[in-house]
């Protein structure tokens, strides 16, 4: 008989269903072989995956897998899992620590009504060289003008470039340039080329609630958009705040809408601007489905 893997998948950044940002989750699968976890994330056709089992450093190991190989730390995945570790009931705590390639991660978790609001915090960010514009630009379909801010490399457990454009009109033309997208990542990526992407990001929210609105376009194996990347809008928060580019360090961030996958964070930047200790960055996790791999 196959080995039966138990797995939850998650809609991250939402309290409802078809929202946010899709994450299977599997229980007691921290042992399987990267070959093997790559495989599911492409079965899947999700852009990650996580694969959870016992630690001796923290409360539980989380592995986060790309369709093509491990990385260290993912934000939408985090949230996914701690929504599947309380609606299995492992987890009825405040608290929660997980056990990553980034580090330990601190959770807290706010009951309420509704889907419990789960935080993470995010390593405090190191910041890279400056990018030139136009070789973001060209990565991405726009012209070096549509880029207001210098873009920059920020990693709080997984880097991206942060890319700050003039509006929504300069954020919908935004389309993945893969020979561009190939340069830039030659330039830019070093030992992360291949998960390096720009971060789009504005200055105004996709509804009321938000005061950002951001993109995050993929180059294959990945689906070619990401809903609602956690990883990225912690870098991208510690990047407004530290250039003074927004006036508070809490914000709401929003990403997903024009996918029709909405999705929300309640973002904290903790510490002054020229000395950032970490990001709060918290949300809703969603159980959509729940079943059994056959290995």
């Amino acid at each position: 008989m196959p080995a039966a893997v138990a797995f939850d998948w998650v809609d991250a950044f939402t309290d409802q269903p078809f929202g946010g940002n899709g994450c299977a989750v599997f229980h007691d699968a921290a042992a399987l072989d990267p070959e093997t976890c790559a495989a599911i994330v492409r079965e899947t056709s999700l852009t990650e995956c996580t694969f959870l089992g016992r630690s001796d450093a923290a409360d539980v190991r989380v592995r986060y897998f790309l369709a093509s190989r491990e990385i260290p730390f993912a934000g939408h995945p985090t949230i996914a899992t701690v929504a599947s570790l309380i609606e299995r009931g492992m987890v009825t705590g405040e608290r929660l620590t997980l056990e990553t390639l980034a580090g330990v991660i601190p959770i807290e978790i706010e009951y309420g009504r509704g889907a419990p609001r789960i935080a993470m915090m995010q390593n405090a960010p190191e910041f890279g060289a400056p990018v030139r514009a136009a070789l973001v630009a060209d990565a991405v379909g726009l012209k070096p003008a549509d880029i207001i801010f210098p873009p920059q490399v920020v990693s709080t457990g997984l880097p991206f470039c942060v890319t700050v454009v003039s509006g929504h009109e300069a954020l919908r033309r935004a389309t993945l340039n893969p020979r561009g997208l190939k340069h830039f990542q030659d330039i830019v990526g070093g030992a992360d080329a291949d998960v390096m992407e720009p971060f789009l990001v504005t200055l105004e929210g996709a509804t009321p609630a938000g005061q950002t609105f951001s993109r995050l376009l993929l180059a294959p194996p990945a689906p070619v958009e990401d809903p609602f990347t956690g990883s990225a809008t912690g870098c991208m928060a510690a990047y407004l705040w530290h250039n003074d580019l927004i006036d508070t360090p809490r914000f709401t961030a929003e990403q997903g809408h024009w996918m029709n996958r909405p999705g929300q964070a309640e973002v904290s930047v903790l510490g002054p601007r020229e000395a950032i200790t970490g990001v709060r960055v918290g949300g809703q996790g969603r159980v959509l489905m729940r079943g059994e791999i056959l290995l």
